[in-house]
């Protein structure tokens, strides 16, 4: 038995949702004529109260969209030093867009208004222009975090009066709304622009949706299209989209109970120096120095159990869709009797 915890990511479409791929009356989309596409993005569009959402095969493509849509080259995008658009877009946002990055020193990936406030620029023109707040729900790399939402009503309230987009990116933002009870309208009614993924907690093999009003939307099209990111029969991807917004959302606290249980067990090891706080499915660990933290990689791959390393003896591990309850009790067993001369 494998136990592969390295992301939420490594899921593979469950037999009714191959099923439902199976079924989907397609199209070409280059035309805007797949009927399942069509679907899929009038549903997610609906969902957050906005006109209109666009299918994209990747996160960070619908991100790098958002960013073109919201700036010209030259101006500055606020966003935490955690970001994913930062640290895990390749560049793209300095590449495709042609911005800089005005990080915050926020805590976990998260930061609150005055900190926006006080990164904007001023209104000379040898700064960079401001035009574009960014933050992510949950945190990827703050341990999956979820943001306070009054702190982001705080936050709309100064891109309002500065005149300054605000994008989300809700890669895991299913998650966030899961632990909090909370709901797409709310986040659509403060967001200009949201990307939602389904090929995380929600178990596509791809995809991801990006969301907002006609008049930025408007280019949206295009510019996916110069990122070479227009498709054909997409409609077969887009029905496991629809299949995963029905079914797999209220199973997310699932994950979420075991990413918990894993917390709990790992902060009872003597080698490990701290377990970040957990909310959703994320679980980072710090091991203690003079522990090699490539040594217990590997003494768990050696187990049939992945995970990865993020540098400075921090871990990561993430329950998803396909980490049944056997393999959480296998994994738990393991962690249990790990020992440090095992190191």
């Amino acid at each position: 038995m494998i136990i592969d915890l390295r992301s939420d990511t490594v899921t593979k479409p469950s037999k009714t949702m191959l099923e439902a791929m199976m079924q989907a009356n397609v199209g070409d989309d280059v035309f805007r004529e797949d009927e399942t596409v069509n679907e899929l993005e009038r549903k997610v569009a609906n969902m957050f109260g906005k006109e209109q959402a666009l299918f994209f095969p990747s996160g960070t493509m619908a991100n790098q969209t958002a960013l073109k849509l919201h700036t010209n080259p030259g101006d500055q995008v606020i966003c935490d030093k955690y970001a994913h658009i930062y640290n895990y877009e390749s560049g793209g946002a300095s590449f495709n867009s042609g911005v800089s990055c005005k990080l915050i020193d926020g805590s976990r990936g998260m930061f609150d208004a005055k900190q926006v406030e006080d990164a904007i620029n001023p209104d000379a023109y040898y700064y960079s222009k401001t035009s574009l707040v960014e933050i992510e729900n949950t945190t990827n790399k703050g341990g999956g975090a979820c943001w306070n939402f009054d702190e982001l009503l705080k936050i709309k309230k100064i891109c309002d009066i500065n005149k300054l987009g605000f994008h989300l990116d809700g890669a895991r933002l299913w998650n966030a709304l899961v632990v909090k009870n909370e709901n797409t309208k709310q986040y659509g009614k403060i967001f200009d622009t949201i990307s939602v993924c389904l090929s995380k907690g929600l178990g596509c093999p791809v995809g991801s949706v990006l969301v907002g009003d006609s008049e930025i939307m408007s280019e949206a099209l295009r510019i996916r299209k110069i990122f070479g990111g227009n498709m054909r029969q997409a409609g077969y991807l887009a029905a496991a989209g629809l299949y995963a917004l029905e079914n797999n959302i209220d199973r997310l606290n699932e994950d979420h109970i075991k990413a918990q249980e894993i917390g709990e067990e790992l902060s009872n090891l003597k080698f490990v120096r701290k377990v970040e706080p957990i909310e959703t499915n994320i679980v980072i660990f710090e091991l203690n120095d003079g522990v090699d933290e490539n040594a217990f990689v590997k003494l768990l791959s050696d187990k049939n159990i992945y995970i990865i390393s993020m540098g400075s003896h921090k871990l990561r591990m993430v329950t998803h869709l396909d980490y049944t309850d056997v393999m959480h009790e296998k994994l738990m067993d393991t962690i249990k009797h790990l020992n440090l001369k095992s190191f």
